[in-house]
């Protein structure tokens, strides 16, 4: 078997790519990755520079994993800047770094397709090698593998590498035929309150308009576009991707995107945007002209959960942090990531860290489970 890097999406067909990958999980799709590509939005100058990894025999395609040889930690949803600064202190560079990730998409998925009667574990080893061997002449300082899969995490976690723990806030269908059905299950306080928030966004005279695939036109984008913008620059940063990036989402795989349009008085006000999967609805990008009452929730959250529970989707995985999620029905769940670190002295510092981090991470997870606002014996 060969290992071989590709620095562009384009270096491999679409189809090939996503025979392997499939199309369930959408941000592992060719269309997506080579859209973040094709735009600019990741590249070398972004600090995001693609080292994407075949695994061939015979030049018949195994097994595929995107990977990015990053100078800095953003759009990761992973920390690790505290461990950059302690290189730094030791006077080392702790950049670059191997990340395998999403670039700025926090969602749990597959980072390593591989071929059904292929042995995994053949795989697995021949990849730890390869990227331990190449972090030397890359001069990487390690490899971070974030939001896997259980099967991968697993794998990894057997073959020594550091696990670290996070929480994330999802909704969970547990077979609602309604949105009634699922408030029923609520306390009455927090069925009121969501009641309430979704009555106030009516009072204040907005709609919301619901567009699909083919639907979203180019002066939907415009909009959307300026709205999410605005959520960086209202604190004075810059987006991560810019609009061509969405234009070209919206050429190749319309069928997964899912606009959320708020309006007054005939005006978009704020939007959302959604991708949707095979079993998972994911909010990923929300803003808004100036502030209302309640809209955020019924834009990224109660609209995500009606369509849920209309399709029959199982799950909403709304994205990173957001605390607030707990009133309205969105479960703490454990996600993780895997980390190889070059240095054996580093290495050790942080599994330590890492392992009394996890403590905290328990306890806040349990803490937030508390807080859920469902009836007794709902869970």
């Amino acid at each position: 078997m060969d290992v071989k890097i590709i620095t562009r999406l384009a270096e491999i067909d679409q189809n090939q790519w996503n025979a392997l990958t499939g199309v369930d999980y959408p941000f592992l799709r060719h269309e997506f990755l080579s859209a973040l590509e094709h735009s600019g939005s990741v590249s070398e100058q972004t600090g995001w520079q693609p080292q994407h990894i075949l695994i061939l025999d015979d030049n018949q395609l195994l097994a595929i994993m995107p990977m990015y040889l990053k100078s800095h930690s953003r759009g990761e949803y992973v920390f690790d800047q505290t461990w950059a600064q302690a290189y730094q202190s030791h006077g080392l560079a702790y950049y670059p770094k191997y990340v395998t990730s999403i670039p700025y998409t926090p969602c749990q998925g597959v980072r390593l397709a591989i071929q059904p009667d292929v042995e995994p574990l053949q795989i697995i080893d021949l990849l730890l090698k390869f990227i331990q061997q190449n972090a030397d002449h890359q001069s990487a300082s390690s490899w971070h593998c974030l939001f896997p899969d259980t099967l991968l995490q697993d794998t990894l976690q057997s073959k020594g590498l550091i696990i670290r723990e996070d929480v994330q806030f999802q909704w969970f269908n547990r077979g609602y035929r309604t949105l009634d059905d699922f408030l029923q299950t609520l306390t009455a306080s927090k069925r009121k309150m969501i009641k309430r928030e979704r009555r106030k966004v009516s009072e204040q005279g907005i709609h919301l308009q619901r567009l699909e695939g083919k639907a979203i036109n180019d002066t939907h984008w415009q909009t959307f576009y300026r709205f999410y913008a605005l959520t960086y620059l209202k604190r004075n940063g810059q987006p991560y991707l810019n609009l061509a990036f969405f234009r070209r989402l919206a050429e190749t795989m319309p069928e997964a995107l899912q606009l959320i349009l708020a309006i007054k008085q005939q005006t978009p006000v704020a939007a959302s945007l959604f991708f949707v999967g095979a079993d998972t609805l994911y909010g990923r990008y929300w803003g808004c002209a100036e502030n209302y009452d309640a809209l955020h929730f019924e834009t990224c959250y109660y609209q995500g959960i009606e369509y849920c529970i209309e399709q029959g989707l199982r799950r909403f995985d709304s994205g990173a942090q957001g605390e607030h999620k707990i009133a309205r029905g969105f479960e703490p769940v454990s996600v993780y990531s895997a980390h190889w670190i070059k240095d054996a002295r580093f290495s050790q510092a942080i599994a330590d860290f890492v392992n009394r981090e996890r403590i905290h991470v328990n306890r806040y997870k349990s803490g937030a489970s508390d807080y859920l606002p469902f009836k007794q014996n709902v869970l």
